[in-house]
């Protein structure tokens, strides 16, 4: 039962009993964050971070590789501690907020690769570009919410994009064309 538990959790749901059908689940905006980060001609690495986003989880309990999940937050959301070079970023030169205001990721499939770990694969939408993506992920924690009494679940992520396959490549490659993308989150039951 506890690999089931464990196993379902990943598939980001949180079941204590089995249901017969998904089960939604919200993401928590105070505790979700999507940091990012790439290197600066070999000098330096720089960090940028989207949070406050909210998107939902549908868990099947009895078929965990069909759940799915979705997040959609929009480009301007984002940090980078510098407002210049945050307000260049969101150009044309890069995410084009203006003309493509939202970024998304849409998974497409979940597979669990053991106890606490899978691989869930989606399609990331940034600056009008849609591309296939896979989140390494670990579940973090499975149980009910300590304050809100109800079913929660967290988990990481990361992931390696690059810029050029987003129309994104100004500068390539001397700042660098890889950037790694490490998420964490919560997720309670919805109402």
């Amino acid at each position: 039962m506890k690999s089931f538990l464990l196993a379902a959790g990943l598939a980001f749901g949180l079941a204590t009993v089995a249901v017969a059908e998904p089960v939604e689940y919200d993401l928590d905006p105070s505790h979700s964050q999507i940091v990012f980060h790439y290197t600066h001609l070999g000098f330096s690495t720089t960090t940028g971070m989207f949070s406050g986003f909210e998107g939902k989880i549908m868990f099947d309990a009895e078929a965990p590789a069909d759940s799915s999940v979705e997040v959609t937050f929009p480009a301007k959301s984002l940090f980078t501690g510098w407002d210049a070079r945050t307000e260049h970023f969101l150009t044309d030169d890069f995410f084009g907020a203006d003309k493509n205001p939202d970024i998304s990721f849409k998974s497409t499939s979940i597979e669990v690769t053991g106890e606490k770990t899978g691989k869930i694969t989606g399609d990331l939408t940034m600056n009008g570009v849609t591309k296939p993506v896979v989140l390494d992920t670990t579940m973090t924690q499975i149980g009910e919410h300590p304050m809100m009494k109800k079913p929660w679940v967290g988990f990481e992520a990361t992931t390696t994009v690059k810029r050029t396959d987003f129309d994104m490549g100004m500068y390539a490659p001397y700042v660098g064309d890889e950037v790694t993308i490490a998420i964490s989150i919560e997720a309670q039951k919805a109402e």
